[in-house]
């Protein structure tokens, strides 16, 4: 790795208990049911199909039980047990809703009790993300992404590669915004400025993108030094100027639901009169306040998925609903292209870097995969509009 911020090596959990065990007298009792749980599920254990669960440490069992979604996750990264396919794993496992039959850990009800006390997207917090995600290295992402460093869910219709599905999504957003030559967008949460870059080449336009990773500005505008786009280092609370256009791919999950509202008036005040606002998002058909403990503590710090409640209420008032298009099931051949490059290209980074780390990254990528072949998780792209303006987007899918 040649990058700044080199990626952090995650401890290797076998050498301690991942939680206290739950009181039970007899194991074989919790084995059992267990095994009655996956069994609703199609999942066996020790069995013989892709997706059946190979247990390597019967503790398993227990800590899973007691302790949820991140017992599960960390004695996955601890080598207690393996799947050939976790992505169909965790579809069947989500599908038969099984996490109703485990417990709550300390750490997901502390979770939820953090986020009804604090606004934790709030300040300095809101760069948490990108020093702990973002930030693992542009050399590590761009082995794992597309040419032009896509982090959100491509757009696979007519389309059989990561490169062609996420180029095509890039120009459904151009489309269905009716960019025009030389019009100014705003872009929150531009990533390593994919669309900034597209939109720019593509479409004449001239591109403000503003993200919280420093990692992501300095190659956005390395990349793009010649075309009209800047990318800041910036909170997108501190925006206030005018824009033909807004668009936001991939960031409103780190948003959280006590800003909603405080987003929405941000994104009116710089919006002109007669321009769009496209939000794309992972979403889910509930409302909630945390995000699953594992995503949180290993992946995601402070994020969350927003329900349709959620987003209409905090553009009450404020914008009117052009469009709203659900493509969630593409973000499973997208997840698994990730996971195809970045167990292709494992050698590039592996020294200094522990076997946890690798089983950690695998295990997000495919459970996530699962997760929208599953329908637990959706993506939408909304087009706003303010009132009163008649716009209405042209139908491009």
């Amino acid at each position: 790795m040649h990058d700044t911020h080199p990626i952090p090596s995650i401890p290797d959990t076998r050498a301690v208990p991942l939680y206290p065990r739950p009181l039970l007298k007899r194991t074989s009792q919790v084995e059992r049911y267990f095994e009655q749980l996956l069994a609703n599920a199609d999942i066996r254990i020790n069995g013989d199909r892709p997706w059946d669960m190979r247990v390597h440490d019967r503790s398993v069992f227990a800590q899973v039980i007691a302790n949820g979604s991140i017992a599960l996750g960390e004695s996955y990264m601890a080598g207690a047990w393996d799947c050939e396919r976790l992505d169909e794993f965790f579809c069947r496992v989500l599908s038969a809703r099984l996490e109703e039959g485990t417990g709550r850990s300390l750490y997901e009800i502390w979770l939820a009790l953090k986020a009804r006390a604090l606004n934790i997207q709030r300040g300095q917090r809101a760069y948490a993300v990108g020093r702990r995600h973002y930030d693992l290295g542009n050399e590590f992402f761009g082995a794992m992404l597309d040419s032009r460093m896509t982090y959100s869910c491509g757009y696979w219709k007519k389309t059989a590669s990561l490169e062609a599905a996420q180029e095509a999504k890039l120009d459904l957003i151009c489309r269905k915004i009716g960019l025009q030559r030389g019009q100014r967008i705003l872009d929150i949460g531009c990533g390593w400025g994919s669309f900034a870059g597209y939109a720019a080449e593509r479409y004449g336009a001239r591109v403000v993108g503003v993200t919280v990773s420093v990692e992501q500005a300095r190659l956005a505008n390395a990349r793009y030094a010649k075309l009209p786009v800047e990318v800041r280092v910036q909170d997108y609370r501190q925006l206030n100027e005018p824009f033909d256009h807004v668009v936001s791919v991939g960031m409103f999950e780190h948003v959280g639901f006590k800003n909603y509202r405080r987003y929405m008036e941000v994104v009116a005040r710089c919006l002109r009169d007669q321009g769009a606002f496209l939000l794309h998002t992972i979403g889910q058909h509930k409302s909630v306040r945390s995000v699953d403990p594992w995503i949180e503590k290993y992946i995601f710090p402070n994020s969350m998925t927003p329900s349709p409640a959620q987003i209409t209420a905090a553009a009450d008032g404020l914008f009117c609903v052009r469009d709203w298009h659900g493509f969630g099931q593409d973000y499973d051949p997208t997840l698994r292209a990730w996971h195809e490059n970045f167990q292709r290209n494992w050698h590039r980074f592996r020294k200094g870097l522990s076997k946890p780390f690798q089983r950690m990254w695998s295990y997000y990528l495919l459970s996530c995969a699962g997760s929208f072949r599953a329908d637990d998780c959706q993506l939408w792209q909304i087009v706003f509009s303010k009132p009163g303006t008649g716009m209405f987007p042209v139908s491009v899918r």
